[in-house]
This record gives structure tokens, sequence and C-alpha cells, in this order.
């Protein structure tokens, strides 16, 4: 063929950009290989498992301590114990800033534009509905005392039967949940730090009945780069029993995930969480305390 002939094609090929496909991806002379779109669509699909009846899962990270995944089945249930009487409708300490007092939740927003919080508020009780709502106050150490009532007749089992929290710094999670006979994975029990470390024992009490949480909370300390130089602290009596000692949390408690630490403000709100289920709350007073760690 004639030399003149082959230049033009050529050239309208270098000016398309040389556009071919390789193994299904589309590649240009001055670009990176584009995949193809059934490969952009793929997401890593979840599994659950249930093991013992307990619904979980095994394709979430490992622990720190390399014993179980996150949200494992196969952790050890903690044992029950039956509850005392130890704090219910304490009254709150000269010194405590009343966060409810059954009669309005104005010192609430909702958590995600900061609008009046949805929650109704009826016979002195506040019922979690619509989104999460936040202190318009910010805490750091503090003493907390909170009741709440799992909804009856249950509902639901597993993470879907009375599924609420108290987010210390609201990022912190306490678990709150209806574990009277309904088991969850450990990490996600009644009183556990969500993700992370399960209840001492389990000391819920029946649906329908009012029970006590009191936390003590110490906040984590950074450094000047944003490093974690000591994490938070919690304690946790739940209807008079110890729950939690004295525990680390990891970081910041989320689902699937371990948990981790990014630096932030000394003092953050406190937040109550609605997960699908009309959880009652009353009582709701808070202390700040101060650190005193001298021998």
């Amino acid at each position: 063929m004639n030399k003149k002939y082959l230049v033009l094609p050529l050239l309208i090929a270098i000016a398309a950009g040389c556009t071919q496909k390789k193994n299904g991806a589309t590649t240009t002379a001055n670009s990176q290989p584009t995949p193809p779109k059934a490969a952009l669509a793929q997401k890593p699909k979840i599994q659950g498992i249930t093991i013992n009846g307990v619904e979980g899962f095994q394709d979430t990270p490992m622990q720190p301590d390399g014993l179980w995944h996150v949200h494992d089945p196969a952790r050890p249930q903690p044992s029950s114990v039956t509850p005392g009487n130890f704090s219910q409708s304490a009254q709150p300490p000269s010194d405590a800033i009343v966060l409810f007092d059954g009669t309005d939740l104005s010192q609430w927003r909702d958590k995600k534009d900061g609008a009046p919080c949805s929650w109704t508020v009826h016979d002195g009780v506040a019922v979690s509905a619509k989104g999460d709502i936040q202190t318009t106050n910010v805490f750091g150490d503090i003493q907390l005392h909170l009741e709440f009532r799992e909804p009856t007749p249950p509902t639901g089992e597993g993470q879907g039967r009375g599924n609420s929290g108290v987010f210390l710094m609201s990022q912190y999670e306490v678990q709150i949940l209806d574990c009277y006979s309904n088991m969850t994975y450990a990490d996600g029990a009644t009183a556990g730090l969500y993700g992370q470390h399960p209840p001492l024992v389990n000391a819920c009490t029946p649906p329908g009945t009012w029970e006590t949480y009191d936390i003590i909370f110490t906040t984590p300390h950074f450094d000047d780069k944003g490093n974690v130089t000591r994490p938070a602290y919690v304690t946790v009596i739940q209807n008079g029993v110890v729950v939690q000692n004295h525990q680390a949390f990891r970081g910041a408690t989320n689902w699937r995930v371990p948990g981790k630490y990014t630096a932030h403000a000394d003092q953050m709100p406190l937040a109550l969480q609605f997960h699908n289920n009309p959880v009652s709350f009353r009582n709701i007073w808070v202390r700040p305390i101060v650190e005193d760690n001298e021998p």
C-alpha cells in the first residue's frame, strides 16, 4: 500500500489517544488503565456468621490481644448475675448538673444538625426516636448517672433488641441493649465497650424494669503531635454490679473495627443513641470531677 495511505490512519489513532482494551481494562497513551465497570462496582461483602445461636462476624479485624475478631460470636458470653437495687431514682448531689429531670430535653440537641430534640417526653420519661442526641454542654472527666428502661414486650433479637448507647465525649460508647435472655456478640452486650471489651458479667433485669448506670470516666491524653499518651478509662456499675473496672478504651468505638484514637478537645458533649428501638431514659445527671493521682 502507498505510504501516504498509512500516515493518515496513524495520525488519527494518535489524536484519539491510542485507546486500547487490554484484559477488559481501557487504556490510552496518556492515562493509567481504567478498570472495567464491573470491577469498580465490586465491594467487599460483609459475611455474618452464627455460632451457638449468636450472630456476629469473623471477617472483621482481630482484637489487639489476638484472641477474637471484633464482634466474634465465638467469644465467651459474660455470666449472668442477679443484681440488687443500688442507685435507682438516686437524687443528684448538690454539685451535679442535671441533664434530664423528667420535664424537658432543653439541655440536649439533635447530634446531626443541632436542631431541638425529636425524642418524646411523657410522664417524666424521655423515649428515643428518629436520631441521636447530645448535650449542649461539654464535659471531660465525669461521674455520670442515668436510668434506662428497655421496651416491653421485647421484640427482635441480638443487636435488634432494645439497642441504644451512651457515648462519652460523643465517641466512646457504653452499650445499652436488652440482654435479658437475649444473646449477642460479647463485645456488643449491655455495658460492653462497644466492639472492644465485653462486660464482666450480665447484670440485666427484665425488659420493662428500670436499670441504672453509674459511670466514672477519665479522658484520654494526647501529646502535641496528636499521639495518645494515656487512654480513656471507664468504670461502669450497672444495677449495683461492677461490669467494667477501670477499663481502657482502645479508641473511639465503632461497628466492625477495634477502635482507634484521634486527638480531640479536652471536653466534648455526651450523647445518647437512637438505634431504631424506643428505649426510655430518666434521671440523668453528671458531676465534673478533678483527677488527683498524687500518692
